[in-house]
């Protein structure tokens, strides 16, 4: 019997759509069009464009490839609009989505490239983890840029994938690796169309945990990821994302514990106090840190509460402080020495302690 979308079932044209939406891309949608076409996947593949009122040439880019993809055995469904102004990310990704025939979805970005084996090996681990998406390593480009953020997204383990979702580098495997099935996704979605500045993928990430998806990653490098001043999500304000990274943590995590304490008596620290509601600040026992001065002064005070007395929140060595932890602490930026200490207490992370920073 043939599987759900393979070329032998009736119903969907497409095993797989690869899921591109496009706004102003001229200078980089050839190369990313060219890494569509030099996949090695031999299965029936579409790709699904949705041009959101681009003023460049990247419609008559798209029908030029058209022709070429259609001429490989590569199904081309384009969408789009002329309205004077770009409708956002969201809503292009989920026109794209609505237009595919495809039972398993592909994100790209079109100033990405992938691999050739990027779709082969993506489906195989997409059939394996049906409530999943399934992410990879990639290859900044520039090389040198975001040199944090790329090894943040190719060494998670895979425990981390879950247990690091609170953190502020956003979703555990990034967008433009995405792949899932599209029943998956119908479940989840779709995205938020709020338009620019909303980040549409992390919201959409939450939305897959709050249904009880997994992530997965597989480890090869599958996605050049293009790093330049014009990408969308330089358009997310970082106040944004660290509300909606508060709530979640509120919703997700702070539940599930009595009490815990902030690693960091320092401004990042402080503010995640601040930032929470008077039921989760209550459950504040203490904070935790290795600066000889923060501890010396004993305590934080939060002078805008409403409460009276105002809250006195101890500051303890971290030695002394007792977990759960919610950790305050840029990773990789002490020289490998907040690790040590981590590790020196031989907690068990996502039970004893989640990254926040």
């Amino acid at each position: 019997m043939a599987a759900p979308g393979d070329p032998a079932a009736p119903g969907p044209r497409a095993l797989v759509s690869v899921i591109l939406p496009v706004h102003n891309a001229e200078p980089w949608l050839d190369q990313c069009l060219q890494s569509v076409l030099q996949q090695d996947f031999e299965g029936t593949m579409e790709l699904s464009v949705f041009n959101d009122a681009s003023k460049d040439r990247s419609g008559a880019i798209i029908e030029k490839w058209k022709a070429k993809l259609e001429g490989s055995g590569i199904l081309v469904v384009v969408g789009g609009h002329n309205s004077p102004s770009p409708r956002g990310v969201g809503y292009s990704k989920n026109q794209a989505i609505a237009q595919s025939s495809g039972s398993y979805l592909c994100f790209l970005d079109s100033d990405d490239v992938m691999m050739p084996q990027r779709v082969r090996l993506q489906l195989e681990a997409a059939r394996e983890h049906p409530s999943s998406i399934v992410g990879c390593q990639v290859a900044r480009d520039p090389p040198d840029s975001t040199e944090r953020y790329t090894r943040w997204i190719n060494r998670l383990t895979s425990d981390q994938l879950l247990t690091q979702v609170f953190c502020s580098h956003g979703p555990t495997v990034i967008m433009p690796t995405w792949f899932c099935s599209k029943a998956w996704f119908s479940h989840v979605g779709p995205f938020d169309e709020g338009g620019q500045g909303v980040p549409e993928d992390l919201l959409f990430f939450y939305q897959h945990l709050r249904r009880g998806g997994g992530v997965v990653r597989v480890d090869q490098t599958l996605l050049l990821y293009r790093y330049h001043p014009h990408a969308a999500t330089h358009a997310v304000l970082e106040s944004t994302i660290w509300t909606h990274r508060v709530h979640f943590l509120e919703e997700q995590a702070l539940p599930h514990w009595d009490t815990f304490t902030i690693w960091n008596a320092g401004k990042q620290g402080r503010r995640l106090y601040r930032s929470l509601t008077p039921a989760s600040r209550r459950k504040v026992v203490a904070f935790c840190d290795v600066d000889e001065n923060k501890i010396r002064k004993g305590f934080y005070c939060h002078e805008d509460s409403q409460e009276r007395p105002k809250p006195r929140v101890p500051i303890l060595h971290f030695r002394a402080a007792r977990p759960p932890f919610v950790i305050c602490v840029k990773l990789d930026l002490t020289g490998g020495a907040f690790e040590d200490n981590l590790r020196s207490l031989q907690l068990q992370e996502g039970r004893d302690f989640l990254h926040f920073s």
